[in-house]
């Protein structure tokens, strides 16, 4: 009985011992020791270029010392808004997070210099907004969808040596081999008189057609990119597209919505011979219904040096929301035992 009761009155003592911040389930929500508290997490980092120093907008919630996750949005000229779902799904598991709209999108300052929308100085954008934030390899975990993706790829391939993971969502590493996989796979699915009549404006350079739009949001929009009826689309994603910056999104993307063409500078952009020198635990995330084809990701998950592939099976571009559960899961998971140490 006395050992019992030794026993008893022990962890009753250890259990009431002052808990660690790390340790801590209120830390993660805890403001002491932060300098954004008066803005709720926002912070406008100077980000220095060729023509000017700007700012961009970041927002972070919640402390982790050992994830830390940047996201990058899709576009280019996108937003952080078609990252809010993240709000129901990294607090509860103690992920720090941190929105970011890249120069020239809606949130941060939008110069009108064209020489500022090349992939490079994005990425020296990236290095910058993650040294403000004192992300390191200890804790840096970065995470670009679309764009993004590529963004995130052209990161690594220069700064890996800063990061801690790579997740790469929707996004091939061959814009060339996305469009064989748009004009071979996917607009051949279309009934044959919507693809016909869409092509008939596309030779035309006819976008600014109103029926142009009609066509794809109906038979692929709903279809690739996000797989709901319009009137159903979550409220950040039509923030988002409300959002996008034209000037940026057309200049980098061009101005065709089924493919990259005409003058655009992504428009021969491939990686897909470099990414086997990304060494850092990396996350490729594909879905059945994306624009891109997650076979392509797939490989991309078994090319670099420490891969892991996410296949999402209901999800479109935007598999954060139409996959959302399946998406988040294996994020997450894949976060955790990168932290953890455990192979992948």
């Amino acid at each position: 009985m006395r050992t019992c009761l030794i026993v008893i009155i022990s962890f009753f003592i250890i259990s009431c011992q002052p808990v660690s911040p790390e340790e801590s389930t209120f830390s993660y929500y805890d403001i002491s020791n932060r300098d954004d508290v008066l803005s709720g997490g926002v912070k406008l980092i100077p980000v220095e270029t060729p023509v000017g120093t700007f700012n961009v907008w970041t927002k972070r919630v919640g402390n982790n010392p050992t994830i830390k996750v940047l996201l990058l949005h899709g576009g280019p000229g996108g937003t952080h808004e078609f990252w809010e779902c993240a709000d129901s799904y990294f607090p509860g598991e103690q992920i720090e997070y941190y929105y970011y709209d890249q120069l020239g999108s809606h949130y941060s300052d939008q110069p009108s210099d064209t020489s500022l929308w090349q992939t490079a100085r994005f990425v020296e954008e990236v290095e910058q907004v993650r040294s403000a934030l004192g992300l390191d390899t200890s804790n840096f975990y970065l995470l670009g969808q679309s764009w993004g993706g590529i963004l995130a790829m052209e990161y690594a391939l220069k700064y890996q040596q800063n990061l801690k993971g790579l997740i790469i969502s929707n996004m091939m590493s061959s814009i060339p081999e996305y469009m064989t996989y748009s004009d071979e796979v996917l607009g051949p699915k279309m009934p044959k008189e919507i693809y016909d009549e869409i092509m008939v404006m596309e030779v035309a350079e006819d976008y600014s057609n109103p029926r142009y739009m009609e066509l794809l949001v109906e038979h692929y929009y709903t279809k690739h990119a996000i797989r709901m009826p319009v009137d159903e689309w979550p409220d950040p994603v039509n923030r988002g597209f409300n959002h996008t910056n034209p000037e940026v999104y057309v200049f980098m993307q061009g101005p065709s919505e089924f493919g990259i063409k005409g003058n655009a500078i992504l428009k021969d952009w491939d990686r897909s011979g470099d990414i086997n020198q990304i060494k850092v635990p990396t996350l490729v995330i594909g879905a059945t219904h994306d624009t891109m084809d997650p076979k392509h990701m797939e490989w991309m998950a078994s090319e670099v040096q420490n891969g892991r592939y996410l296949h999402c099976p209901d999800g479109s571009h935007l598999s954060q929301f139409d996959d959302q559960k399946v998406w988040f899961e294996g994020v997450i998971r894949f976060m955790k035992d990168v932290d953890q140490g455990n192979p992948l």
